[in-house]
């Protein structure tokens, strides 16, 4: 089995790579070799079998097909830019997030005897409000932002290429992902992470936002498993709406901080500021903050259950099980 990783140089595509790495397995077949594709240089971790690399831009045209020549098996495509970018330089988020993603799927369309599962990270924030208190399966994307268009477009031309026959295709909605190791990224939604992050590591952390704001959550790790599930999923079980909203957890930023200053204490917490941002305030209040996921459970996906769970994921995987004092 080959598997190619696009993004496997981000922080999702690292964890990825790690852990078909660890497990030298995908869906009970036994990885031949993977290859981790981004504009930088990816650095993949030991493995029990070969990992290539390749940097290149997937927006240049031609250059996808040069990526799939090899015709992989599983095909994990992460490469996007975030959302307070692509809000930011409107012609680098649609080059990148949809011209990247539209000549991948033509590169897949035009090769003969060729339909590799492909698993393509969307996000939730395909909707916009207004919103019910959780949104169903059913409900409509219509996304309020440039970076949540593009996801969306790309869902669509998912559902048609597999639709088509072109490949076999799973679209995955993650949540924001949190908490986020490293340094903080230009997403809008960074804050989320960085009011954990900083303050476990004894640093200052800064909140743009109310503590009333509600967001959905799942970790890292719980990201890396909804891409391996969805990578071994039956598609006849998912039929033909092949984009799913991953399960989560929806809490306020109070709760966050709430969580936090039970897991590290009132010292922890002390090193968050708040610091009101309106143009960040403007870009949450048009998040979805809680959903009702049931698509995505039956068929097995799964994600934290608290957000103290989420914190000692972060302190376990990241920090060696230790916080800063």
């Amino acid at each position: 089995m080959h598997i190619l990783v696009i993004g496997g140089a981000g922080m999702v595509g690292r964890k990825l790579i790690e852990r078909l790495a660890r497990e030298g397995r995908l869906g009970g077949k036994p990885i031949t070799r993977l290859t981790a594709h981004d504009v930088v240089p990816p650095k993949p971790p030991q493995a029990p079998f070969p990992i290539d690399t390749r940097v290149s831009d997937l927006s240049v045209p031609g250059e996808a097909a040069v990526v799939v020549a090899e015709k992989p098996d599983v095909i994990f495509h992460l490469a996007a830019i975030v959302s307070g970018e692509a809000e930011a330089d409107f012609d680098k988020g649609y080059r990148i997030n949809l011209d990247g993603t539209r000549h991948l799927f033509d590169a897949v369309r035009l090769m003969e005897g060729y339909t590799p599962r492909l698993v393509f990270t969307s996000s939730i924030a395909v909707f916009g409000s207004p919103f019910p208190d959780a949104i169903p399966d059913e409900f409509f994307p219509t996304p309020l932002t440039s970076y949540g268009a593009q996801k969306a477009i790309g869902e669509l031309l998912l559902a048609d290429y597999t639709r088509r026959g072109f490949f076999d295709g799973i679209g995955i909605r993650l949540p924001t992902i949190c908490v986020r190791p490293g340094l903080p990224n230009k997403a809008a939604s960074g804050f989320f992470s960085g009011i954990i992050r900083e303050p476990l590591a004894g640093q200052a952390a800064v909140l743009p936002v109310s503590e009333d704001v509600m967001h959905w959550h799942a970790s890292p790790r719980s990201a890396v498993g909804f891409l391996i599930h969805a990578a071994t999923l039956d598609g006849e079980k998912v039929g033909p709406r092949r984009n799913l909203t991953m399960p989560g957890l929806a809490v306020t930023v109070g709760e966050q901080i709430e969580a936090l200053r039970k897991v590290a204490g009132d010292k922890a917490v002390a090193r968050i500021t708040r610091a009101p941002d309106p143009v960040i305030e403007k870009i949450v209040s048009g998040w979805p903050r809680k959903f009702e996921p049931r698509r995505a459970t039956e068929l097995g996906f799964v994600a934290e259950s608290s957000f103290e769970e989420i914190i000692r994921i972060h302190i376990e995987d990241e920090l060696g099980g230790k916080i800063a004092d």
